[in-house]
């Protein structure tokens, strides 16, 4: 499932202007300002979505409350990703971080060339010291994420997509940024069901364009059957 950093500007989160590139869609799908999979997949997206809120609220309620009671700061988080045409907004997710995550990492980024190498590359740490102990846990079971579905039900995401990203992050697209800005991020994609953390960066660009080349309804209830199992056995969560 989509996963981001928190407490962070050392991201990238602060990149320049949209405007470098391309909100005309027409190139990758040929549907103008629709997004991939048209009304019938933001349809389903909203059904289940609201769905899977309801199911779910005893445990949102949960960990909302065992967030709160672990340490200071809020339970929720948001920051800012690349939506859909270019589009801004606010992915949210349990917090997992301590709210001083940016001193944190520039601190640890400036003892360890090691982690300095393996942030540059990946943009993630495999042994992030900005996670809470309770976060490690939400984060091997990406019960982090389900915030994420009030982002679906809003529309700014959609069940199935692209990993989400920061505006930085998609300079290192390339021409391949088309394919990423012609549909909604998803909570889970091809990334996360096939190693999610344990893929190479340009594995990970390589999934999302093959998810909008080769969009249909049928590969995204496979991707949403994969989820489960990948998420159980926590394969590359970190």
């Amino acid at each position: 499932m989509a996963s981001m950093d928190q407490g962070s500007t050392v991201d990238g989160e602060h990149g320049g202007s949209m405007s470098a590139w391309p909100h005309d869609i027409t190139t990758v799908n040929g549907t103008g300002s629709v997004a991939v999979g048209g009304l019938a997949k933001r349809a389903i997206d909203f059904a289940l979505a609201g769905f899977i809120l309801l199911i779910l609220s005893p445990l949102f309620l949960f960990t909302a409350g065992a967030i709160r009671l672990s340490g200071a700061g809020p339970a929720l988080y948001g920051h800012q990703r690349v939506g859909l045409g270019g589009r801004k907004f606010h992915c949210w997710k349990f917090r997992t971080m301590h709210v001083d995550g940016d001193r944190i990492l520039r601190d640890h980024l400036a003892q360890s060339a090691e982690a300095r190498a393996e942030w540059t590359e990946n943009r993630k740490l495999r042994n992030d010291p900005r996670v809470t102990p309770l976060g490690r846990v939400l984060r091997e079971y990406s019960v982090d994420e389900l915030p994420q579905l009030l982002n679906v039900l809003r529309g700014d995401m959609s069940l199935v997509g692209p990993r989400p990203v920061v505006e930085a992050e998609l300079a290192r697209y390339g021409v391949a940024a088309a394919h990423y800005l012609a549909a909604r991020p998803g909570i889970t994609g091809l990334w996360q069901v096939s190693g999610r953390s344990d893929t190479g960066y340009a594995e990970r660009v390589a999934f999302d364009v093959r998810y909008v080349t080769r969009w249909s309804l049928v590969g995204d209830i496979l991707i949403l059957l994969r989820t489960l199992p990948a998420v159980l056995g926590a394969k590359g969560s970190y």
